[in-house]
């Protein structure tokens, strides 16, 4: 068999264009300009510069067409510092994986960059300025896994537990905190929300701070309290249980769903079935409807919301690169990890 050549998404060199060469493919809204994430990449590109290139695709006339990167496309322009510009040149004219294909940088994920970007000897203000954030956001970062066990982190590190979740955790002891990753793990639940209501579950020999126990209602009494806990922890046990069998459940239900949706096919079959056990043939049909409607539900799940087709992990240059996660930065740069240290800055 001979093998095929996978074509190649971009040229493979980087192109020097000058931006009135440049067209967008749509007029920036007005409004857009104003946001924090507008300039949060107009202060990475001040700070840091431009490192993804600008994703373009060569129309008539030697002018080129936006793919990826209108917003620093319009930052540049309208900082008039820069005359030309680095570019990708695409070789097929689409932009939907641009604004479907975004990545996703953990909190965790984070938490190390900026660990090392410090180590490298950039300081916490210089983070700051480039990522247009305040220092107290930096350093909320910075301390994201203090008083959180090794195994717990590794556990949660490609989650999107926030600070203020792991600031839940952090006030368990270690046990407790590992069975709590494990209950957010099981049932699939980052939310700090969660995460409050198994410290409130906690018992105050679970606590890091006995005296910091979840404080009752005065209508709650001590015994319905422990009931609560009991039941709190026999719920959480049997999500684990449950999640033990569910790929193998899953996989039998829907064997078996795709058999009798066949026999069922056969016209006698569903005859006889209808003639003589109709009460048999109406579950067998809420059955297959609650399975395709899941199936369905599963699909529509997948698909990631339209952004604007940025990719996240690369803050400076990408247009959806920084998006805020309760005030904080959700991702940074590269270069900012390396970024060279001015006269007067320390570690």
């Amino acid at each position: 068999m001979t093998a095929q050549r996978v074509k190649t998404a971009f040229q493979p060199t980087i192109l020097t264009l000058r931006l009135t060469d440049i067209t967008p493919l749509k007029d920036l809204n007005p409004r857009v300009r104003v946001t924090a994430k507008y300039k949060q990449i107009a202060a990475s590109l001040k700070h840091v510069g431009l490192i993804e290139p600008i994703v373009v695709f060569q129309a008539a006339d030697q002018k080129y067409w936006i793919l990826d990167g209108t917003l620093r496309y319009d930052i540049l322009k309208a900082e008039g510092a820069v005359s030309e510009v680095q570019c990708l040149l695409a070789t097929d004219d689409e932009s939907y994986n641009y604004n479907k294909r975004v990545n996703y940088l953990p909190p965790i994920a984070e938490h190390a960059m900026i660990l090392k970007a410090l180590a490298n000897g950039v300081t916490e203000v210089r983070i700051a300025e480039a990522l247009d954030v305040d220092v107290a956001a930096i350093r909320k970062k910075r301390r994201l896994l203090d008083g959180i066990c090794e195994e717990v982190a590794e556990m949660l590190k490609d989650t999107r537990v926030t600070s203020d979740g792991f600031a839940v955790l952090r006030k368990m002891k270690p046990l407790r905190q590992l069975y709590a990753a494990e209950m957010m793990v099981a049932s699939n639940n980052y939310s700090t929300r969660f995460a409050r209501g198994l410290l409130a579950v906690t018992k105050p020999d679970g606590l890091v701070d006995p005296s910091q126990a979840y404080k009752r209602p005065h209508r709650t009494t001590a015994n319905q309290q422990s009931v609560m806990e009991q039941g709190s922890d026999a719920l959480l046990e049997d999500i684990k249980m449950v999640q033990k069998s569910y790929t193998g459940d899953l996989l039998s239900l829907t064997i078996a769903a795709a058999y009798i949706t066949r026999m069922l096919e056969n016209v006698r079959v569903e005859r006889h079935l209808l003639k003589h056990h109709p009460d048999i043939l109406q579950a067998i049909r809420e059955i297959l409807g609650a399975v395709n409607e899941e199936k369905a539900r599963n699909s529509s799940d997948r698909q990631l919301p339209e952004g604007d087709g940025k990719l996240p992990s690369l803050a400076a240059s990408a247009d959806g690169a920084l998006t805020s996660q309760q005030g904080s930065v959700a991702s940074y740069p590269s270069e900012v990890l390396s970024l060279p240290v001015a006269p007067g800055d320390s570690a």
